[in-house]
């Protein structure tokens, strides 16, 4: 018979690991959604063009995907928590040198270290959690809380930002990482335990570098398109060495002794269509929060601060579906949550294609929140579901291909959209496309909801603790 305090502890520990690590991935959330509101003020202190400010943006996001695959599978050979004590310290030093920045260049730098961090953060985080919560049922409401958190913070960067650009300054922003890294790494020496390692897996150094000059490529050419049109030739040559590079990062990772991105992973159906869902919803999030932020300031006319106050709506929304979320997938079912979800994304989409200038907050504080709900339904279903669709001992690595996913669309929405808003046509214009690109995505994930079918979910054990896909 087990000793009541030994089970208390355990549990004790589990919560306190929880929270850690939901720290661990809500800082990264933040720094990528609350740099947008102080762009303004970052080139008004430093200078630079458009260009220059767009990348201290898209520094972070690139570096945070093309690394987060390496970084689960060190994740995986040497450990989740030493890893994930290691991404804080290095966030900490990165964030403290964008706060003292003495020019754009070096905030640029310090902005790709962040994202590197951010990349040991994640995959590790995902790891602890997974091992902290051996059954499925409770990692599945674990997941929804872990990710609550995350969206909250990504929701509520531009008003966090915007407070403190109005009281102290842009370069707060940065600062404000510090307490919360110092705050994480003590609950993750104190409360979390080590994972299970993987011997064997080295560095798969080709694999990396394909991966970032994909990244790198594919995005500075939908960043050029917009500026200069998608037919230009730099453009489509761009198009064309993305596509050269992703095409050798598959042959090098079919090929290696220890890829970073095991392609037998997709030999699950749950892994695969989890996986382009959580592209496709990431692209459309994430270019619509960048849309509807400049669509608030530079059309509206809206401060930094007053920004941030009117995405609330979509703060709530993310957050409460993130917590109710597991639930409904034991209730409704992951794939219904699916649908449910992507599509409460378009047709909210769908209301906002005809915003201007005139159009009335009241009008639209309906379709903020159902932008929120919509994804906040999403993202917990494919990423608790593609956990539990591969060996506790891959976790690290199928966090990070997942997350490697994610953040790929969240790089390729900024730019896309954010073109789209650069474009010939007009900003206003450029807003509606991208309404009309977030239905379309929405719609695709309703298509590929029917693949993701499922087993019900084990008790505790009996077998693999995980919800398992065909």
């Amino acid at each position: 018979m087990s000793d009541p305090t030994d089970t208390q502890a355990g549990t004790d520990s589990r919560r306190w690991t929880l929270v850690a690590t939901s720290l661990g991935f809500s800082v990264v959330q933040l720094d990528v959604s609350i740099v947008n509101v102080a762009i303004k003020s970052i080139g008004a202190g430093l200078g630079g063009g458009v260009s220059g400010l767009q990348w201290v943006v898209n520094a972070y996001t690139i570096a945070f995907a093309a690394c987060i695959l390496t970084a689960g599978s060190i994740a995986d050979r040497i450990g989740a928590r030493r890893l994930f004590v290691g991404g804080f310290v290095l966030f900490m030093a990165a964030s403290a040198i964008c706060g003292v920045a003495p020019d754009l260049g070096v905030l640029i730098g310090a902005r790709a270290v962040q994202g590197l961090a951010a990349a040991l953060l994640v995959p590790s985080s995902l790891a602890l959690l997974s091992h902290a919560y051996t059954d499925a049922r409770a990692r599945t409401q674990a997941v929804g809380i872990y990710l609550a958190g995350a969206s909250s913070a990504l929701s509520g960067g531009p008003l966090i930002g915007g407070a403190l650009i109005a009281t102290i300054g842009w370069r707060a922003i940065f600062f404000i990482n510090v307490p919360v890294a110092l705050c994480g790494i003590f609950l993750t020496l104190r409360f979390a335990r080590e994972t299970t390692r993987s011997a064997g897996r080295g560095v798969d150094v080709p694999g990396q570098l394909t991966a970032f000059a994909t990244l790198v490529l594919l995005v500075g050419s939908t960043i050029e398109g917009g500026a200069r049109g998608f037919g230009a030739t730099a453009v489509l040559a761009g198009y064309g060495a993305a596509l050269a590079c992703g095409c050798a990062f598959v042959w090098f990772e079919a090929r290696g002794r220890s890829p970073m991105l095991p392609l037998s992973l997709f030999r699950s159906r749950t892994f695969s269509v989890c996986s382009v869902a959580g592209l496709l919803i990431n692209t459309a999030f994430y270019g619509l929060i960048f849309v509807i932020s400049l669509f608030f300031q530079r059309v509206q006319g809206l401060s930094p601060l007053t920004t941030g106050l009117a995405l609330a709506p979509v703060m709530i929304g993310i957050t409460a579906s993130n917590i109710v979320s597991g639930r409904m997938q034991e209730r409704l079912g992951a794939t219904r949550v699916l649908v449910l979800g992507a599509s409460v994304l378009a047709l909210a989409c769908a209301g906002m294609l005809s915003v201007g200038a005139a159009t009335g907050y009241g009008a639209i504080v309906v379709q903020l929140t159902a932008i929120g709900v919509g994804g906040g339904l999403v993202v917990p279903t494919v990423t608790a579901q593609l956990l539990g669709s591969v060996e506790r001992s891959r976790s690290g690595v199928a966090g990070g291909a997942l997350n490697t996913l994610r953040q790929t669309g969240s790089a390729v929405g900024v730019a896309l959209f954010g073109s789209l808003l650069a474009g010939r046509a007009g900003f206003v214009p450029g807003v509606h496309a991208s309404f009309a690109i977030a239905i379309g995505l929405g719609l695709a994930i309703v298509a590929l909801a029917p693949l993701l079918r499922v087993r019900p979910l084990r008790p505790h054990g009996t077998g693999h603790p995980g919800v398992r896909g065909n």
